[in-house]
């Protein structure tokens, strides 16, 4: 038996990354998962790869400042198999500017993909987890949402999610809807590159600074989330499972 036998979920971001091994884990776990992403070859290529290999996938595209699209996604959920147990708000970008050389539409475009994009989520996925009897949401901050390291806008959008978690988890846990946050730190994704002019520098700088000495993998992440997508995190609502390697530890 698997840890998700008979559960539907949406997976945001679900492309690649983090996302693309929650989707290969969820699937291998039973559950039937529906994901999105903005990156419709990759996507399409994942869908194609999980079904091959047995597991229940299907792809949209899911731009997760657009609520249409979110209405699209969880309408999928529905028309497919009449419920969603599970939402994982995975999307996310960084934009690497100090504050007084962030521009207005950098800070408006982190915030509407890193924080707004969860609150659609969580917001279109509410009413069916509540005629499904319950579910869990998993909302993926980072310890940039916890501590001041990164960029101010990244790190701004990050701890919004952290405490929209909290307010989501208190006000539907009469709905039998749990919310939990997962703080990753520095994870091997090719966001953890984007935007330096030195990446290889930066990941060495980065790896003095992590006790167990080496990046975190998707896979860290992926068993984090599907704990609190579980059955197994039953009574866990409202808190915050730090993925990390030690760093905020210090």
């Amino acid at each position: 038996m698997g840890r998700l036998d008979g559960k539907v979920a949406l997976i945001s971001g679900g492309a690649r990354g983090q996302g693309g091994a929650e989707v290969r884990l969820f699937t291998r776990e039973g559950a039937r998962v529906i994901f999105g992403d903005v990156l419709d070859d990759q996507g399409r290529e994942l869908e194609a790869e999980v079904r091959a290999a047995g597991g229940d996938a299907r792809y949209v595209h899911l731009d997760v400042t657009n609520e249409s699209d979110w209405e699209e996604a969880v309408g999928t959920a529905v028309q497919l198999y009449d419920r969603l147990d599970i939402l994982v708000n995975n999307a996310g970008i960084v934009r690497r500017y100090s504050i007084e050389e962030t521009p207005r539409e950098v800070w408006d475009e982190v915030m509407a993909v890193n924080s707004t994009g969860v609150f659609l989520g969580t917001k279109h996925a509410i009413p069916v987890m509540r005629r499904s009897g319950g579910g869990s949401i998993v909302n993926i901050s980072s310890i940039s949402g916890m501590i001041a390291i990164g960029a101010p806008a990244y790190n701004a959008s990050k701890g919004a999610v952290r405490v929209f978690t909290k307010v989501t988890a208190v006000e539907h846990a009469k709905d039998n809807i749990r919310c939990n946050s997962i703080h990753p730190g520095p994870i091997d994704t090719p966001m953890i590159r984007e935007g330096h002019a030195d990446p290889e520098a930066a990941e060495q700088q980065r790896l003095s600074l992590v006790p167990l000495g080496r990046l975190g993998t998707v896979e860290d992440i992926a068993y984090g989330v599907l704990y609190l997508a579980s059955d197994e995190a039953a009574f866990v609502t409202g808190s915050e499972l730090v993925i990390d390697g030690g760093f905020i530890a210090q």
